[in-house]
């Protein structure tokens, strides 16, 4: 490998994203995946894509040959989905070659296992494990580490909100994480699980008058990041989008596809949930519209002597997603990570500094901080 980025399914919608704020950073990479034809289709949707240094290469999804690939290579951004179900060939390639990994997951128990599985390992390399850079959990980390400035702040009430649509792998991941897996709170240092039937939750969402409709949404990052803060003892995160409407109908089809695959055998599971991801959603959304897809991250911090509230409006979450993971690559090319084996984006990178980031490209307003102590 003579790039030193490798950019692996470089043919979804967030992985062409990274490919593009790799080219603003000036970073040549590596776009790879199990169909060549497919990631030069896509890369072929990205304006001056001429102006950097790229290749694309096509490779099987097995530790052996993912390791081939990487070796040379400084770091990986993953976006290959579900994570649970593909990411282990990938964790095990870098831990072999010698490259950093990052990756766009939400799914808590594929965090959970990167920390417990491959984090001492990735560490003893002197390697970053980095699951979970993606505009739906780090922005959030941003916005709670911004009212962790206060001291004395212990509990953690964290709201993400964004409008636009789930991609692909998205598609498949919550419904593979609603049938496989469980959502867990944090709770004084201890994973509690969300109640199985605990539905939507009305929701008081900063900026508009109308009540919101959130759902704990596979737990998310924000509890695995935080569970060994020795600032924070309890998380809580629920995630939603701004359509009623949608938000409405994903318990439903949730609903309808765990009657499908109850009882059946997990290799039986995932093909029809595969199936029915794909029925929901089997094509890219549409590129996001900076006037139209916004983001919301909210998250009231407290503590027995004090409070502290940040709002971060923003727009694009997708864009966020790829332009921090692109961020994260080009810094790992210039100097260590703060923390290496398994930590958060704003544990490796600096929260203020990957705020810069998103403010710089335009993509965040200045954050909303409110702080009674």
């Amino acid at each position: 490998m003579t790039k030193p980025v490798v950019v692996y399914g470089a043919s979804g919608y967030t992985g062409r994203l990274i490919c593009e704020y790799l080219r603003e950073y000036n970073v040549p990479f590596t776009a790879a995946g199990r169909d060549k034809a497919r990631v030069q289709a896509a890369l072929d949707h990205i304006p001056g894509l001429d102006t950097v240094d790229h290749e694309v290469v096509e490779v099987g999804h097995e530790a052996a040959s993912l390791a081939e690939l990487f070796d040379g290579a400084s770091v990986v951004c993953n976006t290959v989905g579900p994570f649970a179900e593909y990411g282990h060939e990938v964790v095990e390639a870098c831990v072999r070659s010698g490259a950093h990994y990052l990756d766009t997951t939400g799914e808590q128990d594929w965090l959970i296992t990167c920390d417990e599985t491959y984090g001492a390992r990735m560490a003893e390399r002197g390697l970053l494990l980095s699951p979970g850079i993606a505009q739906m959990y780090t922005t959030g980390e941003i916005a709670a580490n911004l009212c962790l400035e206060t001291p004395g702040l212990d509990t953690l009430d964290i709201l993400v909100f964004w409008k636009g649509y789930p991609t692909v792998a998205s598609t498949q991941t919550i419904l593979v994480n609603a049938a496989l897996s469980k959502a867990h709170y944090l709770e004084q240092d201890t994973y509690v699980e969300w109640p199985a039937d605990g539905g939507l939750h009305d929701v008081a969402v900063p900026g508009q008058h109308e009540i919101g409709l959130a759902l704990p949404w596979g737990g998310t990052s924000h509890p695995v990041w935080f569970k060994r803060d020795p600032r924070v003892a309890n998380v809580k995160a629920l995630g939603g989008v701004f359509d009623r409407a949608l938000m409405q109908g994903v318990p439903l089809i949730v609903k309808a596809v765990l009657e499908q695959v109850d009882g059946l055998p997990e290799a039986e599971k995932l093909k029809v949930l595969h199936e029915q991801a794909a029925a929901v959603r089997d094509e890219m959304p549409p590129r996001e519209n900076q006037r139209i897809n916004t983001s919301l991250d909210s998250v009231h911090a407290s503590g027995p002597a004090g409070r502290a509230h940040c709002v971060i409006h923003g727009t694009c979450n997708y864009k966020q997603t790829g332009l921090m993971q692109a961020y994260a690559a080009y810094s790992l090319l210039q100097q260590p990570p703060r923390r290496t084996g398994f930590a958060s984006a704003c544990q490796a990178f600096g929260h203020r500094e990957l705020l810069g980031v998103l403010r710089n490209f335009g993509l965040v307003q200045t954050p909303v901080l409110t702080v009674q102590a």
